[in-house]
């Protein structure tokens, strides 16, 4: 398998990445904001009516917290690291989400001292709490939606409701003095079946009607998370494509009097924009007559790559050694024997691949752990060495940083959408 790098980058972007990324130690992540720039610019083209709401966990730099402000988007929150982030960047609460649903009631309290007045919800408890410590906001419910299976890295069952338990949360919000603003749903990230939109969007429709004409309460909004797809090895529809047949439902279901949609792009906007360095540290094979060879790299499911896990997310792979080609095993540096991100998928690489050589690891932008423990240089994260970010003098390319992860046990923040 040869990866081509005029299929994810035009050759002039790829230059001026790969020969930024030549003066400095691997691993790094390296961001190209003028990708990011025209993916936002062709999102706002297809969705001409929706509101744009990053998802700041797929990359909480603050160049790219800054270009999207400066764009007019507004920010899906998730945590206080990330409010406090893009508040710190100069935006303003009218244009924040706290769109987790899973968090204490004091950090609901400290997004409404804020001025933070969204909120998502899929459970009573959850609810109640933001009545006690956001009075009076707009709340909004995250419903469960089928099909999400179909997605490269599904969301499971962890966020959401069924469509009844939505309608009753949004009756005891009007009851609790909060205003029951709208419905939202994510179909799973990397989502490559158009259809779950349309199974999603029929389910907000019944829930819409419902509640208007059994209890009087008429929703405004429609939070459709994320999920558009990123430009890794399987290729995808066009944004386009997806952007005609997602209005398409919409109006069959609402008409053209559609309320107000709401968008959370993170991989699509992001993951195109990043290329991750790593350095082959060793190069083996199992036994004499082992046909199979192991690449070892500097870089692995912990420290950065975590969306390999069940080789679930199957990055893109460029090296400058060409020729022929074997299936490898790709695994990671740490003593942990889950760290290895390619096993069953049989991944080729050149055979005079060597020790020191580069891996080009495209569309990388969004592979947030590398990203959000760099940044954070979080002080409870076990075996965590972040070191200093690398500052560029190119102003398009934003920065590269390296974050090593000593340890495998590590927690880290959600997955990227």
């Amino acid at each position: 398998m040869s990866i081509k790098i005029e299929d994810y980058y035009s050759r002039p972007t790829f230059q001026k990445m790969k020969a930024f990324a030549d003066q400095h130690e691997t691993p790094f992540v390296v961001i190209d904001t003028a990708t990011i720039d025209k993916a936002y610019d062709d999102l706002r083209a297809g969705f001409d009516f929706a509101k744009v709401y990053y998802a700041v966990k797929a990359n909480p730099a603050v160049e790219i917290i800054d270009l999207l402000k400066d764009k007019g988007s507004s920010f899906d929150i998730a945590s206080i690291y990330e409010l406090d982030k893009v508040m710190s960047r100069g935006v303003g609460p009218e244009r924040i989400s706290y769109g987790n649903t899973i968090k204490k009631a004091k950090d609901i309290r400290y997004f409404y001292e804020k001025g933070v007045r969204m909120f998502a919800t899929d459970s009573e408890a959850d609810l109640r709490n933001i009545a006690k410590a956001a009075p009076g906001s707009k709340v909004y419910v995250r419903i469960l939606t089928e099909g999400s299976t179909t997605a490269d890295w599904p969301l499971s069952r962890k966020f959401g409701c069924q469509t009844d338990m939505a309608m009753d949360l949004l009756i005891l919000a009007r009851q609790l003095k909060l205003e029951p603003y709208g419905i939202s749903f994510h179909v799973g990230s990397q989502q490559r079946d158009i259809s779950v939109w349309d199974a999603a969007i029929a389910k907000v429709k019944v829930i819409f009607e419902r509640l208007k004409e059994e209890d009087g309460i008429e929703l405004k909004m429609i939070n459709m998370g994320g999920g558009f797809p990123a430009n890794y090895i399987t290729r995808t529809n066009s944004l386009e494509t997806y952007a005609e047949e997602i209005i398409r439902f919409l109006k069959e279901d609402f008409g053209d009097e559609l309320p107000e949609i709401i968008l959370e792009p993170g991989r699509s906007l992001i993951a195109n924009a990043g290329i991750l360095v790593s350095e082959v540290v060793l190069v083996a094979r199992k036994s004499r007559t082992a046909v199979e060879r192991w690449v070892y790299t500097d870089v692995g499911k912990f420290s950065g790559l975590i969306e390999t896990m069940g080789e679930a997310i199957k990055f893109p792979i460029w090296t400058e050694k060409k020729g022929e080609m074997e299936e490898v095993v790709i695994a990671g540096p740490t003593c942990d024997s889950a760290d290895i991100m390619y096993e069953n998928y049989k991944y080729g690489l050149p055979l005079n691949l060597a020790i020191g050589d580069r891996m080009y690891w495209l569309s990388t932008g969004a592979t947030h752990q590398l990203q959000h423990l760099g940044i954070q240089r979080l002080p409870g994260a076990e075996g965590l060495l972040p070191l200093s970010p690398v500052a560029s003098t190119d102003a398009h390319l934003v920065w590269a940083f390296c974050c090593w992860l000593l340890q495998a046990s590590f927690s880290g923040p959600c997955i990227a959408r």
